[in-house]
């Protein structure tokens, strides 16, 4: 079984009285009964909110066109051109992975244009219509290898017909037999650049049955320096071309010269010809990617940005999936803050968007915040660890348990990637977006790689487990979203006495992790209801809504690893990596940080000497010397479980922090994690490492603050244990109605 029925709304975070637009897609059902629904919890547990948007609506099918290519508008310059040469550096990652486009106006293939490509064969390639029915193609009879640096080129000569390929990999990246020269005559009626069409590099455009442009013969690869003349050179020319274009006899002749390492924050790209023939990048390719000339003497693009005039572009990447909007929600301006879903219904199929309520502009805020790891749930979009990840076997100790989500998923790539996969050409996906359908953000959803049955909640659905504790508890709370923390800094926080993280806010941004900790400063008390929290920097992208990106770097538990000298991010101009490489460890801010993970069974607490210190009196209230914490709970059987932090003063836990308990008795399937090894040794699991455990901590912070937290991501699984009626749940809500208490710590 998979997935019929698909969609998304146009944000994640909404305030009561503003719009929200909803996009739907159908695989067979016909139409489908749309409802606003409040989620009171996971597995269903929700209260339908009437509003005129309730009603039934018919489906149809809407396409998601992935890839990233970059676009120059149609302009005289580009039209009026009859003999030409095209010159750029790239370093494909995947020849002969089908056509793939590399600077083209329009395709050849459709009758008119020209087009400097990778051939079927893996070879480069010039083609040319005449859009009078003549074609030709022209190719250098030598495969290009995969993740070596060329310089490349082809010329056309109107009057002639001779047509000069170059192909010349740089320096010692390549051998030197992959070199190639080649040249033809060909009866052309010119070179088919008369038409309407924008040129476009590292794909075509086509028009789709949805009447879209779509990204089709896409590249796999780095492009540098396209270049674009209104002469034909010949052989020799191409290849002094390399060094004399910009300031030499050439410039003239230049209709277009992008330089990459221009801007490279943004989606523009820009022409720094006299023609400044500006253009963009579309579906968000990664940027400040080292160039051909990177020579190990600069790390940071920010500093040289000449070295990363390079711009990878993949097959399917994805920002904006660009659906058309089937309604439109009206939230009702006294609608409670909280967690919703726009809930739809086809037969038996069930599919709910999420959505976060903010209380309306001007309205009383609750005491508490409950602080939505929605860069967390962007991290793993969509991801695919049933498939394609080491960890989705070994890192649970079970088969993977492959559900419709995954089944979908596997079958619908072009719906993008998570931070935990990688493309098609092996590298690793760095940038995520929350413009499409998640898939595997909903409630009920289980990621099938993780718990020993592969049935446990995973990210949004555990967290559902947290709010169905506060809404059985009758607890006023609200809600906002990491990227509305991001977007306004501590003004967003000031208004509450305590915040509540999710099970695994690991993803966090510069001014996210300085607002947190400005709030701190200042007296608020948080409760880290999870683990893996505070652990990787990210940036948000400066124009565009909703896309977040990632460097794997040096450390950490991570799927890939980005190459050497790209480790700062292009949205921000940042350091990426561990937030611990920035020497701001999650321990400096919560008092724990990451030591352990496993996917098989969890474990439970048992108090330890520090929750028998006075200052910890209030927590344990009700709760005996010698029990047991959390040995129950949905996620992994046990409230100690998936991933694990601990106290660690050497990385900034403060030295009056209270280590009130600790788990015990984790399988051999939990590991140590990568930065706390040195050196390979035995004895890194659960059964042999007395480091493989979770810490509940607590400490009080300046201005009559404190912090709680809990060291462990399956936490908020075992709250709703027995109705509630349980040590976990009771620790949780001691600690909350003292957070609450105006009374400095």
């Amino acid at each position: 079984m998979t997935r019929t029925l698909v969609g998304y709304a146009d944000r994640f975070s909404v305030r009561a009285g503003e719009r929200l637009r909803f996009m739907v897609s159908s695989f067979g059902p016909a139409g489908y009964r749309a409802a606003l629904v409040r989620l009171l919890g996971d597995d269903g547990k929700e209260r339908v909110i009437e509003n005129a948007v309730n009603g039934d609506y018919p489906a149809r099918r809407q396409e998601i066109h992935s890839g990233s290519y970059a676009i120059v508008p149609e302009a005289k310059p580009l039209s009026g051109l009859e003999s030409f040469t095209v010159a750029l550096y790239l370093w494909p990652t995947t020849p002969g992975r089908g056509r793939q486009a590399l600077l083209a106006k329009g395709d050849p293939a459709r009758g008119r244009g020209f087009a400097l490509i990778l051939g079927m064969d893996g070879t480069l390639q010039l083609e040319i219509a005449d859009g009078a029915g003549g074609k030709a193609s022209v190719g250098s009879g030598r495969a290009l290898q995969p993740r070596h640096w060329y310089w490349v080129a082809a010329s056309f000569d109107a009057a002639s017909g001779r047509v000069t390929i170059l192909q010349q990999p740089i320096r010692n990246f390549a051998r030197a037999e992959d070199a190639a020269t080649a040249n033809a005559t060909v009866r052309l009626a010119g070179c088919g650049a008369a038409n309407r069409e924008p040129l476009t590099m590292a794909a075509f455009l086509a028009r789709a049955e949805d009447d879209r442009l779509k990204p089709v013969a896409r590249y796999n690869g780095k492009l540098e320096a396209p270049r674009l003349l209104d002469l034909a050179l010949d052989a020799e020319g191409l290849a002094r071309l390399r060094a004399d274009a910009l300031d030499g006899s050439l410039r003239s002749h230049l209709v277009g010269a992008w330089d990459f390492s221009k801007e490279i924050a943004s989606t523009r790209i820009r022409d720094v010809s006299p023609w400044r023939l500006d253009g963009r990048v579309e579906n968000l390719p990664t940027r400040a990617m080292k160039g051909h000339n990177w020579d190990g003497t600069a790390r940071d693009w920010t500093t040289r940005p000449e070295f990363y005039g390079a711009i990878h572009f993949h097959e399917n990447d994805l920002y904006d999936a660009g659906w058309e909007a089937d309604f439109d929600l009206a939230l009702p301006a006294n609608l409670p803050s909280g967690v919703y879903a726009m809930r739809l219904t086809a037969g038996e199929e069930v599919e709910r968007i999420p959505f976060f309520v903010r209380p309306a502009r001007g309205g009383k805020a609750a005491d508490l915040l409950f602080l939505v790891p929605t860069a967390s749930y962007m991290a793993y979009a969509n991801e695919h660890m049933c498939w394609d990840a080491q960890l989705g076997e070994q890192g649970s100790g079970h088969v993977a348990a492959v559900g419709p989500e995954e089944m979908f998923l596997n079958e619908h790539r072009e719906y993008g990637y998570s931070f935990y996969d990688t493309h098609e050409d092996g590298s690793g996906v760095s940038i995520s977006s929350r413009l499409r359908p998640i898939l595997n953000m909903r409630p009920g959803h289980s990621a099938g790689w993780v718990g020993a049955a592969g049935l446990s909640p995973w990210q949004f659905a555990a967290d559902l487990d947290l709010i169905e504790w506060l809404e059985a508890t009758g607890q006023r709370y609200d809600v906002a979203t990491d990227e509305d923390l991001h977007r306004e800094g501590i003004a967003l926080l000031r208004s509450y006495r305590t915040v509540m993280t999710g099970t695994h806010p690991e993803y966090y941004s510069t001014r996210m992790h300085d607002a947190l900790g400005a709030w701190l400063d200042r007296g608020g008390r948080l409760m880290y209801l999870g683990a893996n929290g505070f652990y990787w920097h990210i940036a948000f992208h400066p124009e565009l809504e909703g896309a977040i990106e990632l460097r794997r770097v040096e450390n950490g538990v991570r799927d890939w690893e980005g190459e050497p000298g790209e480790y700062v991010e292009n949205f921000s101009g940042e350091y990426g990596g561990l937030w611990r490489r920035w020497g701001r460890p999650p321990q400096s801010i919560v008092g724990i940080g990451f030591i352990a993970q496993g996917f098989d069974v969890s474990s439970y607490f048992r108090r330890r000497p520090g929750s028998f210190d006075p200052r910890a009196a209030f927590i344990f209230e009700g709760v005996g010397a010698e029990e047991k914490i959390g040995d129950f709970g949905r996620v992994g059987g046990g409230a100690a479980g998936w991933e694990l932090d601990i106290v660690d003063p050497r990385l900034g836990s403060p030295p009056h922090t209270l280590v009130l308990a600790a788990s015990e008795n984790h399988s051999n399937v939990y590991m140590v994690v990568p930065e706390e090894v040195l050196s390979t040794l035995p004895a890194l699991s659960g059964i042999d490492n007395p480091l493989v455990r979770g810490e509940m901590a607590f400490f009080e912070t300046p201005q009559g603050g404190a912090v709680f937290s809990t060291g462990s991501i399956s936490w908020c699984g075992s709250l709703n244990h027995a109705k509630g009626l349980n040590n976990v749940a009771r620790i949780t809500g001691n600690v909350l109605k003292r957070f609450l208490d105006p009374a400095p710590f």
